[in-house]
């Protein structure tokens, strides 16, 4: 027999974590075949060797779920244990078809797949990751699917035009100029997707509509698929905003990374407010991309690893007016 632990800083998190009458706890002894108990602070996980590792694994996101969220599900431990346990097979078995049928786009890691599905499952999906998980991309890929088959009438991509330590005033340009290098990431994935000419065709008869969060006020997208990129750095007001901009047969996509916060130090995030406040809410789903899921160059890994273990002084990145 094989024994890991976890600790934790407050009894109150590990309770939190085992749920409602130990829901996640008994969920994860039936499926895993391993003993988890709380002693002196610690979390001992007891089994065999392996599978005490996918447990350990299992049991680290579920903290950080946790911790993000405030409050953890028994759906939250299922879309975690798939996320780590799910078998190379499943996971290639997802496609995305987009405009071109001859290129194969499909996830690359269990938690890219879990993100597809989830996607297809839910008109409302949140995720958070470091940079590299493919977030945006996959999200942009399953809206040109979506307008491929018919499903939506429109794609509306939009991002918050937010100053990362520099100030619009001093780009050169007119304002769309100004705003292009925020909305750029997604132009970019766009194109890799569809080509440039598509690309143009679908903007010019307002088929696909790339916009800023703040031109998002007062409007509503019916029939649309929507995606809210770099959503970490939207007040909880603008969040509120953009939400309620859906309409009939829409669906949102709300991808961001928490380590990478923008706003003022004392604004707090849109995006993991909203996790929280809408967590219980039927039709809306959360879910977590880590290192693991980084698929850029390997060096990108190492980096958030280093930076996740060495933080900066300013504590994620934020700023003081």
């Amino acid at each position: 027999m094989f024994e890991a632990t976890l600790p934790f800083a407050r009894q109150f998190d590990a309770l939190a974590l085992f749920g409602a009458q130990d829901q996640n706890l008994r969920l994860m002894r039936e499926q895993l075949d391993v003993s988890v108990s709380l002693r002196d602070g610690l979390l001992h996980v007891t089994g065999d060797e392996s599978i005490v590792a996918d447990a350990t694994q299992v049991l680290e996101r579920m903290k950080d779920r946790l911790q993000h969220r405030g409050v953890l599900t028994l759906e939250d431990t299922r879309e975690v244990m798939a996320a780590v346990l799910g078998n190379q097979t499943a996971m290639m078995d997802i496609e995305i078809d987009v405009m071109d049928s001859s290129r194969r786009i499909a996830p690359r890691t269990a938690g890219q797949a879990l993100y597809v599905q989830t996607i297809r499952d839910s008109d409302l999906v949140f995720a958070i990751g470091p940079a590299g998980t493919g977030k945006t991309f996959l999200a942009v890929a399953m809206a040109v699917e979506a307008l491929k088959h018919q499903d939506v009438r429109r794609i509306v991509l939009v991002r918050p035009a937010v100053e990362a330590g520099e100030s619009l005033g001093y780009l050169p340009g007119d304002l769309h100029a100004k705003i292009n290098p925020y909305l750029r990431p997604l132009f970019d994935a766009l194109q890799s997707l569809i080509g440039f000419d598509t690309m143009k065709q679908f903007m010019e008869q307002d088929v696909i509509e790339v916009v800023p969060l703040a031109y998002m006020r007062g409007r509503t997208l019916d029939q649309a698929f929507i995606i809210l990129d770099e959503a970490q750095n939207a007040t909880v007001a603008q969040m509120k905003m953009f939400l309620t901009r859906m309409g009939a047969d829409s669906k949102i996509v709300v991808s961001g990374d928490a380590t990478q916060i923008d706003l003022p130090l004392s604004t707090p995030s849109g995006l993991i407010d909203a996790t929280r406040r809408l967590a219980h809410i039927p039709g809306v789903s959360s879910l977590e991309l880590t290192t693991a899921d980084i698929v850029r160059h390997h060096l990108v890994q190492e980096i958030v690893s280093a930076y996740a273990t060495r933080p900066e002084k300013s504590s994620n990145n934020r700023k003081k007016k």
